[in-house]
């Protein structure tokens, strides 16, 4: 099949998710020259798993060692498609690969152990092009091509260096140390909850840019966002702003800031994908900005991915192997009781039935 055949066979095609699912996959494998799911055991159609949470779930195609696929109909929105597939996940084995495609584009998240996801988007139209196929042909065949290029860890410690650079700057000028570390901490959490949809998109990096160099506008910004993070209905501009109760904004204490702080801050802001950002580096931060003995990032902070190793197997398995038992032990009950006279009417009494 030529990308020309396959554009025009599957761009705005009306079939339904179930009726066009397996067929576009086929069809994209005959494009890419790569193997179809036939295989079971290895590399199938309706993988089932159970979910993270308790139920059943299925991969729409899943290849052992390579990915976990969901396919959606034209105009879905493939953030819940992620979702589903994240959440069996791990009984799928943990695929390096998670992709999302409603047909219009194929989205490939990288999820490497240790590594940032760093997704790929390709558009029906853009299967013309050599490279996007050659991307796409690396998910049946060659994962690892698309893994990061920098660990969790390695983007992680930059953001560490960064900080405590500008952490370093601001005392020496005199700033109090609690003050200036509480307020880059406060700032982190505005770049990470940019990047992750938290806060409406680029608002943190929009008003450091706006501001320029002009340092009192940027911290009555600053600070007016920070307040509006701070109430339960709070806004800023013409955008909602969500309630982060946790206590990081119930102070807000911009210290004076300089032209150079402001740079410093909006490279950090627009340069980083912040969603790479382990989140338990910011008790390192906090202590870095303090300005305290400053040890090796190791010395502090231990990579999710090696934390999994250690909570999989003693914590996790073991609770959902416990649930596994429980709901098993639930069924058969139920089971026994439905054979138990008058039952039914007991249901009834509550409108339920046998079936339910």
């Amino acid at each position: 099949m030529t990308p020309t055949q396959f554009i025009k066979i599957w761009q705005s095609n009306k079939l339904n998710e179930r009726a066009g699912a397996q067929a576009h996959f086929d069809d994209l494998c005959e494009l890419l020259g790569v193997e179809k799911p036939r295989d079971p055991n290895n590399y199938c159609f309706e993988r089932g798993a159970k979910k993270s949470g308790g139920g059943d779930g299925w991969a729409d195609v899943w290849k052992r060692g390579f990915f976990a696929w969901e396919n959606k109909k034209p105009g879905r929105d493939l953030d819940k498609a992620l979702k589903q597939l994240t959440d069996y996940a791990l009984q799928l084995e943990s695929p390096p690969l998670l992709v999302v495609c409603d047909r219009e584009r194929i989205i490939i998240h990288t999820a490497f152990t240790g590594y940032p996801d760093e997704p790929r988007e390709i558009r029906i139209e853009e299967l013309a092009d050599d490279s996007k196929r050659q991307i796409l042909k690396w998910v049946f065949t060659d994962p690892q091509k698309l893994r990061p290029e920098k660990s969790t860890a390695a983007v992680t410690e930059e953001a560490a260096q960064r900080f405590a650079g500008l952490a370093d700057e601001m005392r020496q000028r005199g700033q109090d140390s609690n003050q200036v570390a509480h307020f880059l901490v406060q700032c982190l959490f505005c770049m990470f909850a940019e990047d992750e949809g938290l806060l409406p998109e680029k608002i943190f990096t929009g008003l450091l840019a706006s501001a320029k160099n002009d340092v009192a506008k940027a911290a009555n910004r600053i600070s007016a966002l920070f307040k509006a993070m701070q109430e339960p209905k709070g806004a800023y501009g013409n955008d909602d702003i969500e309630w982060f109760n946790g206590g990081l904004f119930r102070q807000i204490a911009v210290p004076v800031l300089t032209g150079s702080d402001l740079e410093t801050l909006r490279a950090a802001s627009a340069d980083m994908d912040w969603r790479a950002i382990d989140p338990t580096i910011f008790g390192t931060l906090f202590e870095r900005g303090l300005g305290k003995k400053r040890a090796a990032l190791g010395a502090h902070y231990t990579d999710t991915g090696t934390i999994a190793k250690l909570v999989n197997p003693l914590v996790r398995e073991p609770l959902l192997a416990e649930w596994q038992a429980t709901r098993e032990n639930i069924a058969k009950c139920i089971r026994h009781a439905i054979r138990i006279p008058g039952w039914g009417r007991g249901l009834r009494r509550y409108g339920l039935s046998r079936a339910n």
